[in-house]
């Protein structure tokens, strides 16, 4: 296949790559990869067997590596090498480069230094899986990875209970099991979840169900492959005026208006604003 040989403006420029089908990537993509002064990749592996299958020489270019264990010298050199004039394009193992990707801090150094900062986009695990699985998708909450410990997973659950839409966690296939377990019991067994794995290749697979279901489907079970996993909200009960009504009644008691419509909002997860304007009119009812 041949590829435009662009003129590259200096710069970070971050390529999207396929988060498993290979043809997946996008021409604009492959014009960057073929075109860029400096070539770094999250795996330096991936990208050159990437770059093989679609035909895009290196032509010269050695790949530089820069992960998690890159000190911070790699993020620097390669800001100076834009700042001087150069086109530097990094590409993602897998999906869209700083989505839960080591390339953050590149695109933040580089930023800082008034570095340009283009996208060539691509593929992305969130959406596919968002896509393909079936929750609501007019409001998505991304977690990306959730800490390894239990007690640290817990407390970032915990965190999401509230948030009215669906969430959207990475995890590793190891540890599966013991997110659905721990969402189970933080966020409610009766949440309807769907675990998706290895998106757009040969084997992917979707699995519906609770979490409560999901939990023990994937107790002890071997899973290979990358992972999604999606959390519908939770679902809201109908506020009827009269318990509003009754709570501010209740709080004027012993608050005062402004104390009480700031409970009774808490409490319900209103409008502080709204509530103090019904408070003030059972005060003076009262």
């Amino acid at each position: 296949m041949n590829h435009v040989k662009l003129a590259l403006s200096p710069g970070i420029w971050f390529v999207g790559v396929p988060i498993g089908t290979a043809r997946d990537i996008t021409l604009r993509a492959l014009d960057v990869l073929a075109s860029a002064d400096v070539l770094v990749a999250e795996d330096t592996r991936s990208l050159r067997k990437l770059m093989d299958i679609h035909g895009v020489p290196l032509d010269g270019r050695r790949i530089e590596a820069l992960h998690d264990h890159s000190g911070p010298g790699s993020v620097d050199r390669l800001v100076a090498r834009a700042a001087g004039g150069e086109s530097v394009a990094y590409a993602s193992e897998a999906g869209m480069p700083l989505i839960a990707d080591p390339g953050f801090e590149l695109g933040r150094a580089a930023r800082a230094a008034d570095v340009a900062v283009t996208c060539a986009p691509g593929p992305s695990a969130v959406l596919t899986a968002l896509v393909v699985g079936g929750l609501p998708t007019d409001a998505f909450h991304f977690g990306g990875f959730l800490p390894n410990a239990r007690g640290a997973r817990q407390t970032a659950l915990r965190a999401l209970v509230g948030v009215q839409a669906t969430l959207v966690l990475y995890e590793s296939p190891k540890r599966v099991g013991a997110l659905l377990r721990d969402a189970s019991e933080v966020l409610g067994s009766d949440r309807p979840a769907v675990v998706c794995r290895e998106l757009t290749k040969k084997f992917e697979e979707k699995r519906h169900g609770t979490l409560g279901e999901l939990a023990e489907i994937y107790d002890g079970l071997s899973v290979k492959g990358e992972v999604v996993v999606l959390i519908g909200r939770r679902e809201v009960e109908e506020i009827k005026e009269t318990d509003i009504e009754s709570a501010l009644e209740s709080a004027l008691q012993d608050m005062s208006v402004k104390d009480a419509a700031a409970f009774v909002a808490d409490t319900f997860g209103l409008s502080k604003r709204k509530i103090y304007q019904q408070a003030l009119d059972v005060a003076r009812r009262n």
